[in-house]
């Protein structure tokens, strides 16, 4: 990477005024501009920052059609996980790990026992989880210098369930973090100060900062140049995809409704743009995804599937060939929509590589075969090349979802995390 122009922070915004007068700022993606000559570290800020994403789906899997047979970097993709094909060489498919708190006697039902086990590796109070998850424990080391030191973003809208199903981050015991499900709100929390005319989709938020972005590209290179004018694109599309959203997906609807109106992949990829927008431009490094929820009611009318609701189908006629088949439709679009995300991590270059190899994602379900509420053998995908992840392979690994966590903090994430709940080593074969 040759620089031909003064180095620029990475920190450095668009400004602009609204119609009202309030200060609106848009934060701009890596360039190349901001880098050392070999692009391994920000020129005014030091090394490339390592970004964490806990993705969430709930109620489960069909283990025989998520879980490879094969071990090593020759293993067959499943049917679930057909959609990853592209991004096979960035994939790490783990199953085998135990989440032991989820089934230690106590209040609530399995779901809810799985859910505050799985983040927190503490057990369900009876109120909501038994103490900060993952998330938040590494926002608090990592996060501090970023304007959110965390996101928490969901996708499917539902009413239904306590405080441990509808929320994926704990700052702390019984403290939850609510995920933004409203694509709107969540832009507006991203892209600027609430101004009348471009919350209301009157103008474009972009019409306020058109004179400094101009000012800035006059002065780039033409890759650099390029990469604005994408990204500004980019944002304007989104707004546009907002305001042809009806109004009804503002609304969350009550559980005992007849029907979702609601095309939850369109949300769904909304919201994963957000997200991608906002690892870019730096104004957080950690983020939790709830696709779906903990014992999620959800229809899937897009699957030709409306007679049932999620939770319904992970326990059809107690695991016969129809439930695993309808489980394994509903769970190949999960991870369709987690290999979208991928590819948009993937999309944006930073320094000598991508977004995505500067990332530690991690996919999560509160149980592993969904029709017997399993937590034993935990199959998860990790994903990015972030602190030398082993990607491209398929492991059955020993150990605890506290052990992975551990691992990922001090091997990855670069913190020196002394302790998790039920965790008690580091886990070889996650990085080189």
């Amino acid at each position: 990477m040759m620089l031909s122009h003064r180095p620029i922070s990475r920190r450095t915004f668009l400004r602009g005024v609204g119609i009202t007068g309030s200060t609106i700022r848009l934060a701009l993606p890596p360039l190349a501009v901001m880098f050392n000559p070999h692009g391994t570290s920000y020129a005014a800020s030091g090394p490339i920052p390592t970004r964490f994403l806990l993705w969430f789906n709930g109620n489960g899997i069909p283990e025989k059609f998520w879980i490879p047979l094969e071990t090593g970097p020759g293993f067959q993709l499943t049917p679930c996980l057909t959609p990853l094909a592209p991004h096979r060489k960035d994939i790490h498919t783990i199953s085998g790990l135990d989440s032991p708190n989820a089934r230690m006697p106590g209040p609530g039902n399995e779901h809810m026992r799985s859910m505050s086990a799985l983040v927190t590796g503490e057990r369900f109070t009876g109120a909501g989880a038994g103490g900060p998850s993952i998330d938040q424990v590494l926002a608090a080391r990592i996060g501090a210098e970023t304007r959110f030191r965390s996101l928490e973003i969901g996708v499917c809208q539902e009413s239904f369930g306590h405080s441990i199903q509808r929320n994926l981050s704990w700052a702390g015991r019984d403290r939850p973090l609510p995920p933004e499900m409203i694509p709107h709100k969540l832009f507006d929390r991203l892209f600027g100060t609430r101004d009348y005319g471009w919350v209301q989709r009157k103008k474009s938020v972009l019409d306020a900062v058109y004179k400094d972005g101009t000012r800035l590209q006059k002065s780039l290179g033409g890759e650099d140049t390029r990469r604005v004018d994408e990204y500004l694109t980019s944002v304007r599309d989104i707004e546009r995809a907002i305001v042809q959203l009806p109004r009804e997906y503002a609304r969350v609807d009550p559980p005992d409704a007849d029907a979702d109106p609601k095309d939850w992949p369109k949300l769904a990829k909304l919201q994963s743009d957000l997200l991608v927008h906002a690892f870019a431009s730096g104004q957080t490094r950690v983020a939790t995804y709830m696709l779906t929820k903990c014992q999620g009611l959800s229809r899937f009318p897009w699957l030709g599937l409306g007679s049932s609701r999620h939770h319904d189908y992970s326990h059809l006629e107690g695991g016969s060939a129809q439930q695993q088949e309808v489980m394994r439709d509903i769970c190949r679009w999960h991870t369709e929509e987690f290999a979208y995300f991928l590819a948009k991590m993937k999309s944006i270059p930073e320094g000598d590589g991508t977004l995505l190899d500067h990332s530690c994602l991690l996919y999560v379900h509160e149980h592993a075969e969904a029709n017997d509420h399993k937590n034993s053998g935990l199959a998860l995908i990790l994903a990015g090349h972030a602190g030398g992840l082993m990607t491209g392979r398929h492991s059955k690994m020993t150990g605890t979802i506290g052990d992975l966590y551990l691992t990922l903090a001090n091997r990855v994430l670069g913190t020196s995390l002394d302790s998790f709940p039920t965790a008690s080593r580091l886990l070889p074969g996650i990085t080189a």
